[in-house]
C-alpha cells in the first residue's frame, strides 16, 4: 500500500502523457514552450483567477508574492506555526520577519481572532497576512481579508495544498490579493518534479510577478528593471500538468469519497477529524486524524507500520520550535494548539485511487489497537 499512489494515476493517463512529452522533446523548447502558456490559461479557467503565472515551485511562489508586494527587511508577515517550514522560510528568505498566530484545533487553519493582538503587540511593521490552507482546506479568508483591510495589509494565500478547493462558488486562487500553490508530486495536482503557480486578479501584480520570475526582466531578457530570481515553470512539467488537470475535477470527487469512507469506518472511534465547515470543499491533500494523546498516536502508527500501512506525522515540530527559527524568540507553550496538534495528529494514506478494502484494513488496524 502506498501513502500516495502516483503509479495508479499514471497508468490511467500514460498514453496521453507520452504524447505530450514527445511533443515537447520534438519541439526542443524546454523552457518557455507553448505548453507553459496553455497550462496557465487552464489554471485561470479552473480557478477563476484573472492571472495565473507558473513558476519553479511553491516556495518560490511565496517568495515572488512577497517580493511583488515589496516586503523585505524591517517588515513583518503574520502567519502560523503549524505548517510546512516553507511558509516561514519564504518570509525569512526575503529578509522579513514571521509574526505567528495560533490555529484552530478544529480546522487546523489560522485563527483570525489572534491577529489583532499580534498586530498590537508587534514591534515590527506588519505588511501582510499569510494564511495556510492546511491539508487542502481553505482558511477563513473573508474574516482575514476584513482584518487586513482594517490595517491596510495585503493577504497572500499559501495554497500549496489546496488548489482545487472552494468556498461557495469561489475557488482557491481568488480569495486573496495573491495566492500561491505547489505542484510538487505529492500535491493533489502534482507534476513529476517541481512546479508552482501564483494567482492574482491584479494586472499590476501580474506584470511584476512575471518580471520577478525571470530575473527582473523588462522589455527584453537583457533589460532587467528589478532584482528578480530564476523561477520558471519548465515546459515538460507544464505538459505533464496539462494532462493531469484534465482529470483533476474527477480526482477531487474521488478524494472526497475516500475521505467520506474513512469517516464512515472510524466515526465510532475516540478520534477527531479535521472539521470541514459548511459551504467549504477541501481537496484532501492529506487525511489526518487526531488521537487523545501522543502515546496513543505513536502506538497506532507503529501498529500500522507492522501491517505495512504507511502513515506520516504532519507536523511533529511547529515552526516556532524549529532550531533555525530560534531568533524569533518564541518558546514552547506560546502556541499551544499548534503544539498539541503536532503531538496527536497522524496522516493516513490518501489519493484518488485508494481501494475500499485498503481503507477498511486501515480502519480495522486502528480500531483493534486504540
Amino acid at each position: 500500500m502506498d501513502f500516495i499512489d502516483l503509479k495508479a494515476q499514471q497508468k490511467k493517463i500514460r498514453a496521453a502523457l507520452d504524447i505530450r512529452i514527445k511533443k515537447v522533446l520534438d519541439s526542443g523548447f524546454y523552457i518557455g514552450g507553448e505548453e507553459v502558456g496553455l497550462f496557465e490559461k487552464e489554471l485561470s479557467l479552473f480557478s477563476g483567477a484573472k492571472h495565473s503565472i507558473g513558476c519553479s515551485n511553491g516556495t518560490d511562489a511565496l517568495m515572488l508574492a512577497l517580493m511583488a508586494l515589496d516586503i523585505g527587511p524591517g517588515d513583518g508577515v503574520i502567519t502560523v506555526p503549524f505548517t510546512y517550514i516553507a511558509t516561514l522560510e519564504s518570509i525569512a528568505a526575503v529578509g522579513a520577519t514571521p509574526v505567528l498566530v495560533d490555529v484552530y484545533d478544529s480546522t487546523f487553519n489560522m485563527n483570525p481572532d489572534a491577529i489583532d493582538r499580534a498586530i498590537d503587540e508587534s514591534e515590527i511593521n506588519i505588511k501582510a497576512i499569510m494564511p495556510v490552507d492546511l491539508f487542502g482546506l481553505p482558511a477563513r479568508y473573508r474574516v482575514i481579508n476584513d482584518i487586513a483591510k482594517k490595517y491596510n495589509l495585503k493577504v497572500i494565500g499559501d495554497a500549496a495544498q489546496s488548489f482545487g478547493a472552494s468556498k461557495g462558488e469561489k475557488k482557491v486562487g481568488t480569495f486573496s490579493d495573491i495566492t500561491t500553490t505547489s505542484f510538487c508530486p505529492a500535491k493533489p495536482l502534482g507534476c513529476y518534479g517541481d512546479g508552482g503557480a501564483i494567482f492574482t486578479d491584479s494586472d499590476d501584480y501580474a506584470k511584476i510577478l512575471r518580471s520577478l520570475a525571470v530575473h527582473g526582466k523588462g522589455s527584453d531578457k537583457y533589460d532587467n528593471v528589478r532584482v528578480g530570481m530564476n523561477s520558471r515553470l519548465d515546459t515538460l512539467q507544464a505538459a505533464i500538468l496539462l494532462e493531469k488537470i484534465n482529470i483533476f475535477k474527477d480526482e477531487i470527487i474521488l478524494r472526497k469519497k475516500v475521505a467520506d469512507l474513512y469517516i464512515e469506518k472510524m466515526k465510532h472511534l475516540p478520534i477527531n477529524f479535521q472539521t470541514i465547515p459548511k459551504d467549504y470543499k477541501s481537496v484532501y491533500a492529506q487525511f489526518s486524524i487526531l488521537f487523545d494523546n501522543q502515546k496513543t498516536r505513536d502506538n497506532i502508527q507503529n501498529e500500522l507500520k507492522n501491517n505495512n500501512i504507511p502513515s506520516v506525522v504532519y507536523y511533529p515540530i511547529s515552526g516556532h520550535l524549529q532550531s533555525g527559527y530560534k531568533y524569533l524568540k518564541y518558546k514552547k507553550g506560546d502556541f499551544p494548539v499548534s503544539e498539541d496538534l503536532g503531538a496527536k495528529i497522524l496522516s493516513l494514506p490518501m489519493h484518488p485511487y485508494l481501494e475500499e478494502d485498503d481503507i477498511k484494513k486501515i480502519a480495522r488496524v486502528i480500531d483493534h489497537n486504540i
